[in-house]
């Protein structure tokens, strides 16, 4: 390692980032990957996190740890705040730093995306969203502790506001969010409480559109809305909802009470485009060319959702393959151009196929012309979550929770977790004993 050699700086740990690291061991760069988190994180499983089928070690791992073999690469903590291009300097804040330059040669901006209402900010407070682990953590919580306040609930007339759930968003989240929390009231809950019949909760799935999996073919979003309706969930189409507060939400008018409400409708990406100054998509995202470069600036790539790109007319989705398939074309790329090679051809993604589960055992997939539902389709669904896991161990552990959850039935991660212990007015226990 020599201080001549170039300098690539990856903003964002997700699987953009994590792939271009991965394409990048074997070049001739020093390489400072920069997560405001220690971990990368499968999000395609948060929902099993928030429903107690898998615990949050399941889904994630330490970043150090899966770059541990590649010594050209320094991992670093902290949250990107700004880009000045012209300089060619990233700025990070950490704990204890604001806005430290950091000079680089080449840039991948791969910093993910968050939570969107669409202009409704005042509903993130009782609709929380699922994008973390705290996320994960926190549903998980809400879920529990509706079923253990309405055990403990004298009046049964609050039984009904205790256990009604209502999922914002038809897309491949809510309905796998919304068919996770129908199994786990049917098969984990419901011998185990006493005072309350578990199954008698409403799981409501609400959303603007008039189909669910608005990117899916006709026929496989009238599967998942006939197997979530089998498994109790009621699904209204079609109606947006008008307000959300702490007593629930108000849908078309009608008001629907509910403790639980859970935000899955949509996403907005990080501020790269302000950061950049750069034309942005009208959500926000930055556009770029076939190379994945921002115009003009052929040493910055952006990729996954804070990326804008079109192919065959289409613009791609947010999801992880792309992410993934565009991270490994800017390392490669950026490989070719520091040692001499020519440049590979324009990004173009190799599409495996959609696929959403809707309950244990069932499964959409879409790849092409290729339509599959039900239990050959949910094998598909898991062979290729299992290998898409970061780390052998986590493969192996996954594949053992889901088998035996789906033989017995029994959910190991069904905890309530406050990492902040709640303050408490009067005397500590301590004090007490004292007196």
């Amino acid at each position: 390692m020599t201080d001549r050699m170039p300098v690539v700086v990856i903003a964002g740990g997700g699987f953009g980032g994590l792939s271009a690291a991965k394409e990048l061991r074997n070049a001739p760069v020093r390489v400072f990957l920069i997560d405001r988190n220690n971990h990368h994180l499968f999000q395609p499983l948060l929902y099993q996190v928030a429903t107690s089928v898998l615990s949050p070690a399941q889904i994630a791992s330490p970043i150090r740890d899966i770059l541990r073999k590649q010594e050209n690469t320094t991992v670093l903590m902290g949250e990107v705040v700004g880009v000045e291009k012209e300089k060619k300097l990233v700025f990070a804040s950490s704990a204890d730093r604001e806005r430290v330059p950091l000079p680089y040669d080449y840039l991948i901006l791969a910093t993910g995306a968050t939570h969107s209402y669409f202009g409704h900010n005042d509903f993130e407070p009782y609709a929380p969203g699922l994008k973390t682990l705290a996320d994960a953590v926190a549903v998980r919580n809400k879920i529990l502790q509706a079923f253990e306040q309405a055990e403990a609930e004298e009046d049964p007339r609050v039984h009904r506001d205790l256990l009604t759930f209502v999922l914002v968003g038809g897309g491949p989240a809510g309905v796998e969010m919304a068919g996770a929390i129908a199994v786990l009231v049917r098969n984990s809950l419901r011998t185990q409480f006493r005072r309350i019949d578990p199954t008698s909760a409403r799981i409501l799935l609400l959303d603007r559109s008039k189909k669910l999996l608005n990117s899916y073919a006709d026929g496989l979003s009238e599967a998942a809305k006939e197997r979530l309706e089998k498994l109790g969930v009621e699904v209204r189409l079609g109606q947006g909802v008008d307000k959300i507060d702490a007593d629930g939400v108000v849908v078309a008018g009608q008001r629907i009470s509910s403790r639980t409400v859970i935000w899955t409708a949509g996403v907005a990406p990080s501020p790269a485009a302000k950061w950049l100054n750069v034309e942005a998509d009208g959500a926000g995202r930055v556009r770029i060319g076939q190379d994945l470069t921002v115009p003009g600036y052929p040493e910055i790539f952006v990729v996954g959702d804070t990326a804008a790109l079109d192919q065959d007319g289409q613009p791609l989705a947010g999801v992880a393959q792309v992410a993934i398939q565009e991270g490994r074309h800017a390392g490669v790329t950026i490989r070719r151009r520091v040692t001499g090679q020519p440049a590979p051809a324009a990004f173009r993604y190799f599409d495996k196929g959609t696929m959403a589960v809707v309950g244990q055992g069932y499964a959409v997939l879409q790849s092409g012309k290729l339509h599959l539902r039900g239990l050959p389709a949910w094998w598909a669904w898991a062979a290729v979550h299992i290998l898409s896991l970061a780390q052998p161990g986590l493969r192996i552990s996954v594949f053992l929770q889901w088998s035996w959850t789906y033989l017995t039935r029994q959910r190991g991660a069904r905890l309530i977790v406050n990492y902040c212990r709640p303050a408490r007015e009067g005397p500590t226990f301590e004090a007490a004993q004292a007196q």
